[in-house]
């Protein structure tokens, strides 16, 4: 099984792509963590620049809204969840070459655009792969 951890992500169009990536590859679930946007406001209306690119996928792949991300990761990995940092990093191995084990779940974290995922996340990571 594999979820999804979104940290700080900023851009409502790139959770949309996300949500819709993630459904598309039977993601379980997503965690969306710290200022990452959610398909509805606090009002209850759709975020329309995440449902646009989503296309519907909102709808059909769990999520959460989380606010601290360490201690989603350190719940994890309480139940043995493999985690997965998705970064450049002198430490990264190329995804593709990345061979997941059948009877092990897995998190897939993704950092913010522009700074990406700080060093206290990847130093609590299993792996730390990039595209």
């Amino acid at each position: 099984m594999v979820v999804v951890l979104l940290h700080n992500i900023r851009s409502s169009h790139n959770v949309g792509s996300i949500f819709r990536t993630a459904d598309a590859s039977g993601v379980k679930k997503i965690y969306l963590c710290g200022i990452t946007p959610l398909p509805k406001d606090k009002y209850g209306k759709p975020n329309q620049k995440l449902v646009k690119v989503s296309l519907g996928a909102e709808k059909s792949v769990e999520f959460e809204k989380v606010k601290s991300t360490q201690t989603l990761i350190s719940r994890f990995k309480k139940e043995g969840y493999k985690i997965l940092a998705l970064e450049q990093d002198k430490k990264s191995q190329n995804l593709f070459k990345f061979k997941p084990k059948e009877k092990i779940n897995y998190v897939l974290i993704l950092g913010e655009e522009k700074r990406g995922l700080p060093g206290s996340i990847l130093r609590k990571s299993d792996k730390i792969l990039e595209i």
